[in-house]
């Protein structure tokens, strides 16, 4: 169905932009692609700034960092892009500290948008829109913003669930043409082999699993090929997931929350698992706000969460999107997915990590090994999941339980999977701290 009122140029799209516009941008695999990179002509034709919300960037961000263009964009993100990462002492870019499933709304909350632009599949002969890969808060950003002008491009997925926006609640439609964009698989080493046996042997046949992206969440759907019955609640939809539909290991039959059903928020794959999910009545991906809502995680029985952090302290404080002050990454729904698992009857939620890490020495300059298990965290890092809310802590030495656990019982387990070479140290500045005792 083409409604020929709404289908504009991109030409025509950048020329409806004026001075100090916020624009928000669908995230990840939803980022508008051609209206990033056409968007450089809005400066070429005589506007000086404009401010742009955006989360886990694909491909676009670099070249409005750049010293060309620098001055003339303000970026504000839920989470880093390597180019953002690079670039944030500069004064162009800020972090806005979030939750998943509250990242929508509180920031509509905080900020009026002018303009949304995200990626869609084609309108039906109904005229229904599906809005693709992402439903993270671009739903809710349809009807929020000012003005919302999507891509339409057929090489993008419909998507079933709660992705559905008619075409008379769009302004504009801008046809497009590109591949989405395609993540790649990540090898995995010996590390994340240990560490994703450790965690499968804990996962019971009938779990409903949220995985992430990376070598540790790739392992652990590897070792779960042999599992029978488990079920899909998860931020993300990947391409191991699929896998494991494929293997048999998943087919959602034990769920409380749509029993059959492979509920996500979002996906960001390879093309095979756009293929699958296109037109697919057994992936729902939802909105956000409800995916991510840790009460919503806590209904269905034997919930598990996997996510990884960058360093843990001996009281169990989760360093997962910061390196000291300087952001690196985001939170996500790290806290989101964590606190509802341990709602959940029989659930568990799980924080990986490799025991030790490469950094460079201040002094010398030289890089060396140490522990990612210590006994104060980096000053500045932001805490990501408090101790309060941390549970199953795993490294390739081993995994262990924190539910419940004193400061003293934590930090003794915890030494117990830091890399051997590093424990006496810990225990003797744990003993320094007042937490253990000689």
């Amino acid at each position: 169905m083409k409604k020929e009122g709404k289908f504009i140029t991109i030409e025509q799209a950048i020329g409806m932009l004026k001075e100090e516009d916020q624009i928000l941008f669908g995230m990840a695999a939803a980022e508008p692609q051609m209206f990033a990179e056409y968007m450089h002509t809005a400066i070429d034709n005589g506007l000086k700034h404009l401010n742009i919300t955006n989360c886990l960037a694909i491909n676009t961000t670099a070249k409005y960092l750049t010293d060309e263009y620098a001055k003339n964009f303000k970026f504000y993100s839920w989470f880093y892009d390597p180019a953002m990462r690079k670039v944030s002492k500069n004064g162009n870019v800020s972090f806005i500290p979030n939750n998943l499933h509250f990242a929508g709304k509180k920031r509509f909350y905080r900020q009026d948008y002018d303009v949304f632009m995200s990626v869609a599949s084609y309108p039906d002969e109904h005229g229904y829109i599906s809005l693709s890969l992402n439903n993270v808060y671009e739903k809710d950003a349809v009807h929020f913003a000012k003005m919302t002008i999507l891509e339409v491009n057929k090489n993008f997925p419909r998507t079933l669930g709660d992705m559905e926006v008619h075409i008379s609640e769009v302004d504009y439609l801008v046809e497009t043409d590109y591949m989405p964009p395609a993540l790649p698989d990540i090898p995995l080493n010996d590390k994340d082999r240990a560490i994703g046996k450790f965690i499968a042997d804990l996962i019971p046949d009938g779990a409903c699993i949220q995985l992430g992206i990376g070598g540790i969440p790739n392992a652990v759907a590897e070792a779960l090929k042999g599992h029978k019955d488990l079920g899909i609640h998860t931020e993300m939809f990947t391409s191991k997931m699929v896998e494991l539909i494929e293997a048999g290991a998943i087919n959602g039959s034990k769920k409380q929350l749509q029993p059959g059903k492979h509920v996500a928020t979002f996906c960001y794959a390879n093309q095979k698992t756009y293929d699958f999910i296109n037109n697919n009545p057994t992936v729902q991906l939802l909105k956000g706000s409800y995916v991510n809502d840790p009460h919503i995680i806590g209904l269905n029985d034997n919930a598990i969460s996997i996510n990884s952090t960058m360093e843990v302290d001996l009281t169990g404080q989760c360093a997962s999107e910061s390196l000291g002050h300087v952001q690196f990454s985001g939170t996500g729904g790290q806290t989101d997915t964590a606190v509802g698992a341990v709602n959940s009857k029989g659930g568990k939620s799980f924080i990986a990590l490799y025991s030790t890490a490469m950094a460079r020495n201040k002094e010398t300059g030289e890089k060396e090994e140490v522990s990612k298990i210590v006994s104060t965290l980096k000053p500045g890092a932001a805490v990501s999941l408090s101790r309060n809310d941390v549970d199953h802590v795993v490294t390739e030495y081993g995994v262990v339980d924190l539910r419940g656990t004193s400061i003293d019982q934590r930090v003794e387990l915890l030494i117990s999977i830091a890399h051997p070479k590093f424990r006496d140290q810990l225990r003797k500045e744990a003993i320094a701290l007042g937490w253990l005792y000689e």
